[in-house]
């Protein structure tokens, strides 16, 4: 079985509460907080509002890309359970984890099988680790068989243009399920449909 969904790039109002009360709502939702360069990416003043609703069960988790001290500092008091790091030194995510008292999804982008045994730098400091592509916000592929040897024991999760159906393929591999780029229409937006299609199919899986 997969051990749950992230649903990542929400940034507006009605997917949000569409998501939340989905009678199979995800275990994660993601929020692009500092990466401009991404369409997904949610401005402060309008982020604040956005997340300011009841979480029910979901993990809201803000997606950063090496972080200044500044957006740390502005964000801290927003109610994210997760931090989610892309290119910040084990060293680094330590500090962040014990200065703000949250939880750290690692992220590691992959193109070889050198890059996936970084993974190994962040056990000690990640309460779990996500394997990405390069691509970051446009939603690139991997060669998923790369992770073959992680060890089965690591809280993990996969990303890397994942697409709805390719969903039943992960059942066996002890994965959670990142998904931001399948779920939007041709205009990048996200497609209430598909998110419903992916939560329900989730729900039988």
């Amino acid at each position: 079985m997969i051990r749950g969904l992230k649903i990542c790039g929400v940034s507006d109002p009605k997917t949000l509460n569409f998501i939340l009360n989905h009678p199979h709502p995800p275990k994660f939702i993601g929020f692009i907080c500092n990466y401009e360069k991404s369409r997904r990416f949610v401005r402060y003043e309008i982020l604040k509002e956005l997340i300011n609703v009841d979480k029910k069960k979901v993990n809201f988790t803000s997606v950063l890309v090496n972080p200044t001290d500044e957006i740390l500092e502005k964000i801290k008091l927003l109610d994210f359970d997760y931090y989610q790091l892309y290119d910040v030194s084990p060293e680094r995510t330590q500090k962040i984890k014990l200065k703000y008292k949250v939880k750290i999804i690692t992220a590691i982008t992959i193109s070889n099988k050198d890059d996936v045994i970084k993974y190994k730098d962040y056990l000690n400091v990640s309460d779990i680790i996500l394997f990405d592509s390069k691509g970051y916000h446009k939603s690139e592929s991997f060669d998923h068989n790369l992770l073959n040897d992680v060890a089965k024991k690591i809280n993990k999760m996969i990303a890397g243009n994942i697409q709805i159906d390719d969903i039943p393929s992960f059942i066996n591999k002890e994965y959670m399920i990142d998904l931001s780029g399948a779920l939007e229409d041709e205009n990048g937006n996200k497609d209430i449909n598909k998110i419903n299609k992916l939560l329900n199919l989730s729900s039988k899986i």
